[in-house]
């Protein structure tokens, strides 16, 4: 009886190949729930950066108004306290500010490129007008999807470029709604050029991601190489960039006014280095295109902190607006779910 128990149940060599099948289809769904686990924590990632970035247009208003800082230095004291702030929290984990000839020049350019998008982003903003500049700086989503595509072999397909659509037309309504602006040519073009910086920049944090770097040793080394390039721009005898500092005791235009420095610190801490970080953080697990995508939701966020903050009333063009950008958004997180879960089924074909 036994013996037939064991015949009725077939060949060791069949059960083997069937044990062999099933271990594999565990080990795939498995992996399907592991890349679910790891999208997720880069959505998360990336809502935290958009909601950090979103007070940078409050803070740096509070400033302007309230100061009168130029906008280049208060450039410089952004990067220069991220980095500072950077630096304590790295100190405790020094394996992390250690980096290869290689990869510190690699940071120094990606610096040089940081400082250079802050410097496009405030003649865009001198040029057009905060809201036209909010929405010119982020076409860099479509520069990042089809640089990706390109440089990166990311997808790029109909349903992301849907997204992309939705995204921008809804921050073009959060941003432009009730406002009177007005542009030219080389404002455009300025405009445009911190777009291309912004996707650039975004692209070479993808790349660090792949090159090892930790995402927070990567904005430690960017924030440092920014402060340095923006100091040397504020301190460059022609002063042909809006915002410069007139003279190198302008670095210090706060003088003791603490309550400034303050909000220069919390501009350093929130928008700079949680929104930034978590931003690079995020690069290491979604695509680039992704990552950015998430981005034009700041507009949304930005109105509804003025409102909580100044009572600035939202409309409903700007509400609609808000509705795009987040269906964008879902959008480009529903594509790349779906293309993450039927990968491994062609590569295992």
């Amino acid at each position: 009886m036994h013996v037939n128990h064991i015949k009725s149940r077939g060949p060791c060599k069949y059960r083997l190949i069937r044990g062999c099948v099933c271990y594999t289809s565990c080990l795939m769904r498995s992996d399907n729930l592991s890349q679910k686990a790891n999208s997720s924590t880069g959505y998360l990632y990336a809502v935290i950066a958009t909601i950090a970035l979103s007070l940078t247009a409050i803070i740096i208003r509070h400033l302007s108004v309230h100061y009168g800082l130029p906008a280049l230095v208060t450039a410089f004291w952004r990067d220069a306290f991220a980095a500072l702030i950077l630096l304590v929290y790295l100190s405790t984990r020094k394996a992390l500010l250690r980096v290869s000839r290689p990869d510190l020049v690699y940071l120094a350019g990606y610096g040089l490129l940081f400082s250079v998008f802050n410097i496009f982003w405030t003649l865009s903003v001198v040029q057009n007008g905060a809201s036209v500049a909010t929405v010119l700086v982020y076409s860099s989503a479509p520069f990042t999807a089809i640089l990706g595509w390109w440089l990166l072999e990311e997808g790029l397909g109909l349903p992301k470029g849907l997204a992309i659509l939705l995204s921008l037309a809804g921050c073009a309504l959060v941003s432009l709604a009730g406002s009177s602006f007005q542009t030219n040519g080389l404002g455009l073009l300025i405009g445009i050029a911190s777009g291309l910086c912004y996707a650039i920049y975004t692209l070479l944090g993808r790349k660090a991601a792949q090159r090892g770097l930790n995402p927070w040793t990567t904005s430690f080394y960017t924030f440092a190489f920014a402060a340095f390039y923006l100091l040397l721009f504020n301190l460059l005898p022609l002063k042909f960039i809006p915002g410069q500092a007139a003279s190198p005791g302008e670095i210090l235009w706060l003088g003791k006014a603490w309550s400034g420095w303050f909000f220069l610190f919390l501009l350093a801490l929130v928008p700079t280095v949680l929104g930034f970080g978590f931003y690079n953080n995020a690069l290491v697990i979604l695509p680039s295109s992704v990552a950015n995508m998430f981005l034009t939701i700041e507009p949304l966020f930005t109105a509804l902190f003025a409102f909580w903050l100044f009572r600035e009333q939202l409309n409903l063009t700007q509400m609609f607006g808000g509705l795009l950008t987040i269906l964008g958004v879902l959008l480009i997180s529903a594509n790349e779910r779906t293309h993450k879960t039927r990968k491994p089924a062609h590569s295992h074909a």
